[in-house]
C-alpha cells in the first residue's frame, strides 16, 4: 500500500500522488514495488504494505493434509512467502499477516458498525453436515459423484473432470473427506452483507471517484457489469474453526467468510505497523490508496471493501486507483501447479537468472492492457538484444571510454546543436516515462529506458569517439564532450532503472560512482550529475547473455516435468482469491454470448412445455448452464458457488 499522511509534505508533491497508499495482493507485489520505488525518487511520503491472507477453508485442509495446525501451516509459509519476495528484491516496509489481534478488532468493528446499521440480514442456508465430525462442512471437505457426468472423485464446488459447477448438496453419494462418513442435508443460519442497499451509496461514491482517477478499464467494467444485474445480498460467514469469530449471540461457532475480512488485512498490517494507522485509513481527504491486483480479485477490492467500509460510516480510505492486469500465460497454455506447467515463485531463483532479470521480463510483458504470455525463447531475446546489446552495451561503453580514454575522470563537454538534440530526445522520453508513471503504466515506461539508451548508442556510433580521441585537438574535444555527455545519460539511465532493476541500478551507481543524492532523487528534467573531473569507478559488464541450451534446458524443466518434483509449496494464499479464475471479454463478445444465453433459455424452456424426455431437456439444460458459466466468466464474475442453497 502507498500512502503518505504527512500534511508538511503536501506542497512539494504531484497533486495525484501527493498522499498515496499503495496496497497489492501479495502475488502483485512487484507493481506495487514499482510504484513504491517510483514514489520513493520523486519525493512522495509513501506506505508500502502487503502481506499473507491466511484464513479459510484452503488453509484447513492443506493443515490436515501435512499434519499441522492451522496456525502452524501459516507460519510456514508467511516465511516462504516472505523469502520469496525477498529474493525478488521486493522491499515492502512491512509484510503483514491476518492472522493477528488487529485483525481481528478491526474485523468485528466493522461488523459491528454494519450491524448497527441495519446493513446485515441473517438467512438459513442449506448445507452438508457430518454428524461423526459434528460440523458442517466447506465445499473441499466433501467430495462424491458429479451429478453432470458421473466422475466419482467430483469435490464439492466443481468436478475436475467436466469442469461444470456444484453445489455440495447435489453431489451423489457425498462423503466427508475427513472421516468418509456420509453427511447429511441440514440447515445453518448466517449473516449477509446486505449490498443492494449499500448500492446507491457505491453508485455514488464510484461517480465521485472514477472520473479522472486511473482505475485500469477493466476493473471499471468488471464493477459495472455487477451493478448493471443489480447487487444480491453476500454470505458474510462460514461453519469453520479457523478465521476471524463472529462477535454475535447465536454465531459463536461461526468465523467470517475470508473475503468479507481479507481486504481488511491492509488496515490491520498498517496497524501493526505504526499506532498511526488511522492517519492512513480514516484520512480519505489527504490519501490516495493504490490498489493492485489481477482482475479476478476486483469485485472483492472495488466493490465489496468499498460497501463495507462506506456502510460502516467511519471515514475510510477508499481505493482511488484500482490497478488491475489482465492474465500472464504460459507459452501456448496456462500455469498449472498441479500439471507442473510454469515457474512459480519459489522456483525462479533456482534457474541461475538473476532477480534483476525475471522482473525486468515479467513487467516487459505485463498484462496493462490484455493477456500476455511469458515465453523462455522472448525472455532469451529480450535479455539478449534490449538488456545485453542495448542498454548494457550503451551503458558499458560510456564508462569504458571514461576509464581508458580520460584517465577515469569526466572530461569537459562543449555541447554542439547535435548534442541538444539528443539532450531533446532524452528529456522528451524522461518526460514521457514520468507521464506513464503517474498513469501506472508500468509497461510503457519501460520502453522509454530502453528507447534513451537506444539513442545513446546511435549516438556514440555516429561520433565514434574512439577514433577523434587519435585526431587534433578539435577531434579530440570533440571525444571528450560524446564521452561526457554518454556517461551523463548512463547515470540518468541508472536512476531510472531503480524501480525496475534495483540491483543493477546500485551497480551502475557504483560503478559510475554516482553522487548520493543524485540515486535518491529523479527530477522530471535531465540533469547533468556526473560534472567534469567527476572520477568514475571500474567499469564492468551489466549482463550475461542466456544461451539457447540453457533456455531450452528450463523450458523442458518446467513445461511439466517438474509436476513431481519435490519443491516448497506454496499453497497459503497472499492476499488473493480462493475462486476459480476468471477472463473477461469485450461489450461485443459479452452480447453475443447474452444472446445466446437466451436462444438456450427458450429451448429448455420450450421442452419442458412440451414435456419432452428428460434426459433431452438435461443435455439442453447443462448447455445453458455452460453458456451463463460462460458469460459470467467473460464479465469478470467470480465463479464462487453457493456454500449452500437458501430455504425457500
Amino acid at each position: 500500500m502507498c500512502s503518505s499522511p504527512a500534511p508538511s509534505l503536501m506542497s512539494t508533491m504531484s497533486p495525484t500522488l501527493e498522499t498515496s497508499l499503495v496496497a497489492c495482493s501479495a502475488l502483485m507485489s512487484l507493481p506495487g514495488v514499482f510504484s513504491f520505488r517510483y514514489s520513493r525518487l520523486r519525493q512522495w511520503n509513501t506506505l508500502y504494505l502487503c502481506g499473507t491472507d491466511e484464513y479459510g477453508t484452503a488453509t484447513e485442509t492443506k493443515a490436515m493434509e501435512e499434519g499441522l495446525t492451522p496456525q502452524e501451516i501459516c507460519d510456514k509459509f508467511h516465511v516462504i512467502h516472505a523469502d520469496i519476495y525477498r529474493w525478488f528484491n521486493i522491499s515492502f516496509d512491512i509484510f503483514g499477516r491476518t492472522t493477528t489481534p488487529q485483525q481481528t478488532e478491526i474485523t468485528q468493528d466493522i461488523f459491528q458498525r454494519l450491524w448497527n446499521r441495519g446493513f446485515v440480514l441473517q438467512d438459513t442456508v442449506e448445507q452438508l453436515r457430518c454428524e461423526s465430525c459434528a460440523r458442517f462442512l466447506a465445499d473441499r471437505f466433501v467430495e462424491g459423484v458429479c451429478p453432470f457426468c458421473g466422475y466419482e472423485e467430483a469435490r464439492g464446488d466443481q468436478c475436475d473432470k467436466c469442469g461444470k459447477l456444484i453445489n455440495a448438496i447435489e453431489l451423489k453419494n457425498p462423503q466427508c473427506k475427513l472421516c468418509r462418513s456420509c453427511p447429511v442435508v441440514k440447515s445453518s443460519q448466517h449473516l449477509f452483507l446486505d449490498l443492494p442497499k449499500l448500492e446507491d451509496r457505491l453508485e455514488e461514491w464510484l461517480g465521485k471517484t472514477l472520473p479522472g482517477s486511473d482505475w485500469t478499464p477493466n476493473a471499471r467494467f468488471i464493477i459495472r457489469s455487477w451493478l448493471r444485474d443489480g447487487l444480491k445480498p453476500r454470505c458474510i460467514t462460514r461453519d469453520l474453526k479457523w478465521g476471524t469469530p463472529v462477535p454475535l449471540e447465536g454465531f459463536e461457532n461461526k468465523v467470517f467468510y475470508v473475503w468479507f475480512d481479507a481486504t481488511f488485512g491492509y488496515l490491520s498490517i498498517t496497524a501493526n505497523y505504526t499506532d498511526q494507522w488511522e492517519k492512513w485509513w480514516k484520512n480519505p481527504e489527504q490519501v490516495n490508496l493504490y490498489q493492485f491486483m489481477a482482475k479476478d480479485n476486483v469485485p472483492f477490492h472495488g466493490l465489496v471493501f468499498p460497501c463495507s467500509a462506506l456502510g460502516a460510516e467511519d471515514n475510510y480510505t477508499l481505493v482511488s486507483h484500482l490497478i488491475a492486469t489482465e492474465y500472464l500465460n504460459y507459452e501456448d497454455g496456462k500455469f498449472s501447479k498441479s500439471r507442473g506447467v510454469g515457474v512459480f515463485g519459489d522456483m525462479a531463483q533456482d534457474t541461475g537468472i538473476p532477480a534483476d532479470i525475471w522482473r525486468f521480463y515479467l513487467l516487459y510483458i505485463r498484462p496493462e492492457g490484455q493477456d500476455s504470455a511469458f515465453s523462455w525463447t522472448d525472455m532469451l531475446l529480450k535479455n539478449n538484444s534490449e538488456l545485453l546489446n542495448n542498454l548494457g552495451n550503451f551503458i558499458n561503453r560510456a564508462g569504458m571510454f571514461v576509464s581508458k580514454f580520460f584517465g577515469g575522470y569526466v572530461p569537459e563537454m562543449v555541447l554542439t546543436s547535435d548534442d541538444q538534440r539528443l539532450l531533446a530526445h532524452v528529456t522528451l522520453e524522461l518526460h514521457h516515462y514520468h507521464q506513464l508513471l503517474e498513469k501506472v503504466r508500468i509497461r510503457d515506461a519501460l520502453r522509454s529506458i530502453l528507447t534513451i539508451s537506444r539513442h545513446g548508442n546511435q549516438y556514440i556510433q555516429v561520433n565514434e569517439p574512439w577514433k577523434r580521441i587519435k585526431g587534433n585537438e578539435a577531434d579530440r574535444q570533440r571525444a571528450g564532450t560524446v564521452t561526457g555527455l554518454a556517461v551523463n545519460i548512463a547515470a540518468l539511465l541508472s536512476i531510472m532503472l531503480q524501480p525496475y532493476m534495483p540491483t543493477v541500478s546500485t551497480t551502475i551507481a557504483a560503478q559510475l560512482q554516482l553522487p548520493l543524492p543524485a540515486c535518491s532523487i529523479l527530477s522530471t528534467d535531465f540533469l547533468c550529475t556526473l560534472p567534469a573531473g567527476h572520477q568514475i569507478g571500474t567499469v564492468s559488464p551489466l549482463f550475461q547473455k542466456l544461451e539457447n541450451d540453457q533456455i531450452e534446458s528450463l523450458k523442458q524443466r518446467f513445461g511439466g516435468g517438474q509436476a513431481k518434483a519435490s519443491r516448497k509449496p506454496t499453497d497459503v494464499e497472499t492476499v488473493t482469491t480462493d475462486v476459480e479464475t476468471v477472463t473477461t471479454a469485450g461489450p461485443q463478445q459479452i452480447k453475443v454470448l447474452m444472446d445466446e444465453v437466451t436462444k438456450q433459455g427458450n429451448i429448455v424452456r420450450e421442452l419442458k412445455a412440451q414435456k419432452a424426455d428428460k434426459n433431452q431437456v438435461a443435455a439442453e439444460v447443462a448447455k445453458l448452464l455452460e453458456l451463463k458459466k460462460q458469460l459470467a466468466l467473460a464479465e469478470g464474475k467470480p465463479l464462487e458457488t453457493p456454500k449452500g442453497k437458501k430455504k425457500k
